[in-house]
């Protein structure tokens, strides 16, 4: 059976599996008229890319808590930021997606890309890329999972990473110390170092409004960014301190 059937086929497992909360293999077998080897070699494709969880003969649905429906709408600007970053993809390139409200908007910038491969810690944005039209490949760190970020961290994700390399690396940030670099609320940040490391591109996405907060936590010293997305909010004088340190700095128009 040929890709595009393979790909309808799992993407019609989760259909039914989103309408009843569990299926089985005899069941996904009859209904497809394929092998139950098949079936199981689907299933277990796609509880790596975190869409179901296995059970004894068949997958029952992801659990609420674990993750939401990718339907929440981005904020406008937001949105324009990650047009700006997606821009920045072409065909064939290999790149991480990190979690977070503005990096959820690159996915729909997605489509018209060719040969992509796209790693991620976030069952929301796994989910929106598994439906993308263009299918691109679609990796999962895995690990542990954290509620604060919602999103895979940890050891665990960290090996899996350093498993691959990649063109570039998609990420948002709670803040941006001027004199620092990217800040952020949560303390577990050795994913998005390891992410970083990984990338030969490291992109930045943040609003303007978060341009000099000074949250303990750094994140990714300026050294190691090379292109930060943000909204032509920015003031002059931090403008030209993030472009001394290197950095280039892409604007998109701001929409309120």
């Amino acid at each position: 059976m040929n890709k595009r059937n393979t790909q309808q086929r799992r993407h019609s497992i989760i259909n039914l599996l989103n309408q009843q909360g569990e299926v089985s293999v005899e069941e996904l077998s009859l209904r497809f008229e394929t092998s139950e080897v098949t079936i199981r070699k689907d299933l277990a494709t796609l509880e790596k890319t975190g869409l179901l969880l296995r059970r004894y003969g068949g997958a029952v649905a992801v659990p609420d808590e674990v993750t939401q429906q990718f339907s929440a709408k981005i904020a406008p600007n937001k949105l324009a930021i990650a047009k700006t970053a997606a821009a920045l993809i072409k065909d064939h390139n290999r790149i991480i997606i990190d979690s977070g409200s503005t990096t959820t908007g690159i996915v729909q910038q997605l489509n018209g890309l060719r040969g992509l491969v796209v790693m991620t810690n976030s069952l929301q944005l796994a989910n929106a890329i598994h439906e993308l039209e263009n299918e691109p490949t679609l990796l999962m760190t895995g690990g542990t999972w954290d509620p604060h970020s919602e999103s895979f961290q940890g050891q665990v994700a960290e090996q899996v990473l350093r498993s691959y390399n990649f063109d570039q690396l998609f990420i948002g940030a709670d803040g941006l110390d001027l004199e620092r670099g990217t800040t952020t609320f949560n303390e577990l940040t050795g994913l998005s170092k390891v992410m970083a490391e990984m990338s030969r591109e490291v992109v930045v996405l943040l609003e303007s409004s978060k341009i000099g907060r000074r949250i303990p936590n750094l994140e990714l010293p300026w050294s190691e960014i090379n292109v930060l997305v943000t909204d032509d909010h920015i003031s002059a004088e931090a403008l030209q301190t993030i472009t001394d340190q290197g950095v280039k700095v892409l604007l998109a128009p701001y929409v309120a």
